[in-house]
């Protein structure tokens, strides 16, 4: 410690008592830490520590309240304000080229973290709050009351001392990164399968990963979708390695594409033909963006490390030890013998994406069921209170609930935006067809309804505004995948042969689900790794070490079930662009959305829902085994669905 922060200890102990040394020392210790030049000479830091320092008592718990208002009003007014401002770039129609990304990217106080120290907020609240590490919340947490929290939650608000020069760029190039992956559709109107067979509409264009994947599903249900199937996974391909054609993406091209060879009418397609390194390049950088923030968290110098410790509060090591025990689960093998069973051949690689266990139907079918009651976004949104009435809540909850949430058509895959202040209202986006909803983007819609709906929860009845929100986003991921399991039932068409059975099919399919997702994850968090380790890396030495793990992976966890994956699937996912290091919550989000649902099975789903997202933002172990009892773990999806498999 610095002499200028002993001397600022040693005159607030004479002026306040030994009985707040602790809280003296903490404190002063922590203002320290971030105190610069700029900030003022060792004299001014002491008078600061002199003035500023609260005594334990009623004035303490006023400026808790004090800051805490403080931080609801300016983060909750600046978050609302930017949310607007990215409609139009966000939203399907009325483009305004140049415009959009402006407005998306305008920042009203792009120096606000800064502002916090410079104006002095930042420092009185860590002169007089402890700002909590992950192991201390891990080792107290569980016996700290609300208020305890929220002073945690408060002092946490202040983190590094970021230049607004560095903000703004990470806002430009989160902004391009996201809007890159949006518009990547690649049209498959010229897509031919192994037998030569066109089967798309000649302007139809596929958002890769997402809708490639949904399609790929979607053929389960055709008598002639192997091959498709097969095609489709050649798109994916092509994606991963970069090998899209240009003339393919920018429609010049009127030959047959062959995806899985790369040919367009049997001529081979050459490198510089190709979309090459453009993905691989938005990556390199995300990665020189998050090096840039490394200087500025001397405790957290990776963006790994940030995002395990700082934005998930788990370790990456039992976060990585919950995945790799998932997919070495022996129920896994079961798991593949009943797929084979269900599809009457040997699996492939592509069919780690199937889980649509129950009793399927045609697609057609399914857009039929949804365009009956739902027949676009503006239906769904005004049946939303009635369709929570349908799920257990009641007429005061449905109609406050299902009344503040705005259902609109994004550009992109589906999402969801919650408000930070209780005047505004949560924001549901997902996918449409050209004339209808659809099926998939109705599925979206109640994907994206679950997260609407914990975060209107977690706003509107945390204990306190400090602790709005729920830990982390697989808890928000773990309402999603829960009320997108209802999809079904909320259009009439369940199986209505028992609950017990529909828990064995869930039980089933999320351990599935979470199996095809923990690769994914596993293979970005190694990515990363990688690219610490080798920072100078290029986008060509990035694809190949990408393709490289991707292989690596599906041999130790997948080949022995699905077979040689020439396409590279794991590597998928374009989160991995649009938003570094987040897959593992959908891993997450599947293990405690199944110990969520495993739970509920005797109680009422309306009511755990606003209980549990009602708990407050504390560390998600903790939220688990208040919310269910036990932390985070995947042995009751693994048993559940082991369990399953006969009632299946």
């Amino acid at each position: 410690m610095k002499d200028h922060a002993h001397i600022a200890i040693a005159a607030l102990v004479e002026k306040f008592g030994s009985a707040e040394r602790t809280r003296i020392e903490r404190g002063v210790e922590q203002v320290a830490a971030r105190w610069q030049t700029i900030d003022g000479n060792d004299a001014v830091f002491k008078k600061f520590c002199l003035d500023r320092f609260v005594p334990t008592g009623t004035d303490l718990v006023r400026l808790l309240a004090r800051i805490e208002g403080a931080l609801e009003q300016i983060n909750g007014h600046l978050y609302e304000m930017h949310r607007t401002l990215r409609r139009h770039s966000d939203l399907a129609g009325d483009d305004f080229p140049g415009i959009d990304d402006m407005l998306a990217t305008f920042d009203p106080a792009p120096d606000l973290s800064e502002q916090f120290y410079r104006q002095q907020l930042a420092f009185v609240a860590l002169l007089n709050f402890e700002r909590a590490n992950l192991d201390s919340m891990l080792k107290s947490g569980s016996k700290w009351d609300t208020d305890q929290w929220a002073s945690v939650r408060v002092a946490q608000a202040f983190g590094a001392r970021i230049p607004k020069e560095l903000s703004e760029k990470a806002r430009k190039i989160g902004h391009a990164a996201s809007q890159w992956v949006s518009h990547f559709h690649i049209p498959v109107g010229t897509l031919v399968d192994s037998t030569g067979k066109r089967w798309f509409a000649e302007d139809r264009a596929l958002l890769t990963h997402w809708l490639v994947r949904e399609e790929i599903k979607a053929q389960y249900n055709n008598p002639e979708g192997l091959p498709r199937q097969r095609a489709l996974a050649g798109v994916m391909a092509r994606a991963i390695d970069g090998g899209v054609p240009k003339s393919v993406m920018d429609r010049t091209s009127k030959g047959d594409w062959n995806s899985q060879t790369n040919t367009i009418g049997e001529i081979a397609i050459k490198a510089d033909e190709t979309m090459g390194l453009a993905r691989y390049e938005r990556w390199i950088e995300q990665f020189n963006l998050a090096r840039e923030f490394d200087a500025h968290y001397p405790d957290h110098p990776t963006a790994i490390a940030r995002k395990f410790e700082l934005a998930r509060e788990m370790s990456e090591k039992d976060v990585e030890r919950l995945l790799t025990d998932l997919l070495d689960h022996p129920t896994r093998k079961d798991l593949a013998a009943y797929l084979r069973k269900r599809l009457g051949r040997d699996l492939e690689p592509f069919d780690i994406y199937f889980d649509d266990i129950a009793e399927s139907r045609p697609a057609s079918e399914m857009d039929t069921a949804v365009a009956a009651r739902f027949p676009d976004e503006k239906a769904f949104q005004a049946a939303l209170p009635q369709v929570l009435r349908d799920l257990g809540y009641c007429a005061k909850d449905a109609d406050f609930l299902g009344t503040r949430i705005k259902v609109e058509i994004a550009k992109g895959s589906g999402h969801a935006m919650r408000p930070l202040l209780t005047e505004y209202g949560a924001w549901l986006r997902t996918s449409r067809l050209k004339d209808q909803l659809g099926w998939d983007g109705f599925d979206t819609a109640m994907h994206e309804l679950g997260h609407n709906l914990e975060q209107l929860c977690s706003t509107y009845f945390a204990p306190r505004p400090a602790l709005r929100n729920v830990p982390n986003t697989a808890c928000t991921e773990a309402f999603a995948f829960l009320y997108q399991s209802l999809g079904k039932r909320v259009l009439g068409i369940e199986a209505t042969d028992g609950a017990d059975r529909a828990f064995a099919i869930d039980s089933v399919q999320t351990m599935l689900a979470a199996c095809q997702i923990a690769g994914p994850s596993l293979l970005e968090l190694q990515v990363w790794r990688w690219l610490y380790a080798n920072p100078t890396a290029t986008a060509e030495q990035l694809r190949t070490e990408v393709l490289a793990i991707a292989d690596r992976l599906w041999k130790q966890f997948y080949e022995r079930d699905f077979g040689a994956d020439p396409f590279r699937l794991l590597a998928a996912y374009q989160h991995m662009i649009g938003h570094p290091l987040y897959l593992a919550d959908y891993t997450l989000g599947h293990v405690m959305s199944h110990q969520i649902r495993s739970f509920m099975r005797t109680k009422d789903i309306a009511t755990e829902t606003r209980r549990i997202t009602s708990i407050g933002r504390l560390t998600p172990e903790l939220w688990m085994q208040r919310a269910v009892g036990n932390g985070v773990s995947a042995k009751a999806l693994c048993e559940d669905a082991a369990g399953s498999l006969a009632r299946a």
